[in-house]
């Protein structure tokens, strides 16, 4: 039986870490943002620091299929994320990144930029640093967040869902000129699993602890309010 939103809203515990990890297009954004607000919880996507830190090194003319070259620069760039559910912002160096980050330019590039070690050792301690800052706890999603960044989190949930669904459902998320079909969105989504599930540092994998939790015929509300009643009885156990 779910819970409903006063109620998560109201016995939510003073302090949790979720962790929720997932490819794209599975609704790990709408899901942590959502479930954060319910609770209380800051909210994290390490994804958006992966994608600001990408932007970066395109902006600035980084090779970035040159993984020395991405290293070097890849503490250059000062990356802050707003941990607020309603409103999550990124920046770069001060400058609102939130629109640029989503272009297909930066999409296509960001698994090479994330599997040089040296860019995700610089992010996870920045993603290490905000949990440990978030005073009555936090949602942070990504692709390793239960394996590597916060192996010691209360709760690890892993989202799945077809390649069908996950294209049709960022497809429509794209606009205008970044439009793109079906077809295409879905192999572009199974290349960059390979990809993230191939890279000998942090891989994008699901921990040994975490429950699995299949989107593909479910409802965003209906998502959400697993995911709540997931930590729900997490902490009364």
């Amino acid at each position: 039986m779910f819970v409903t939103v006063e109620t998560a809203a109201r016995t939510a515990p003073a302090t949790v870490i979720v962790a929720i990890d997932g490819p794209s297009g599975t609704g790990k954004s709408s899901t942590s943002k959502a479930v954060a607000a319910k609770l209380g919880l800051s909210y994290l996507d390490t994804g958006a620091q992966y994608r600001a830190i990408t932007w970066w090194m395109l902006s600035n003319g980084v090779d970035i299929h040159d993984a020395a070259a991405v290293a070097t620069a890849s503490e250059k760039p000062v990356i802050v994320s707003g941990t607020d559910p309603a409103a999550p912002t990124i920046a770069v160096d001060g400058a609102d990144a939130a629109g640029p980050i989503r272009t297909q330019e930066v999409t296509g590039a960001v698994s090479a930029v994330s599997a040089v070690p040296e860019v995700r050792a610089r992010l996870t301690e920045l993603q290490r640093s905000t949990a440990a800052a978030a005073e009555r706890g936090i949602v942070v999603e990504g692709r390793d967040i239960g394996t590597t960044v916060l192996p010691d989190a209360d709760l690890k949930i892993f989202l799945t869902a077809s390649p069908e669904a996950r294209a049709a459902r960022r497809s429509g998320e794209l606009k205008g000129k970044e439009a793109t079909d079906l077809a295409s969105t879905r192999d572009a989504l199974v290349k960059r699993d390979a990809a993230d599930s191939g890279r000998k540092t942090s891989p994008l994998a699901k921990a040994g602890d975490a429950v699995e939790v299949d989107t593909t015929e479910l409802t965003l509300e209906q998502v959400i309010e697993c995911v709540v009643t997931l930590i729900e009885e997490k902490r009364t156990a």
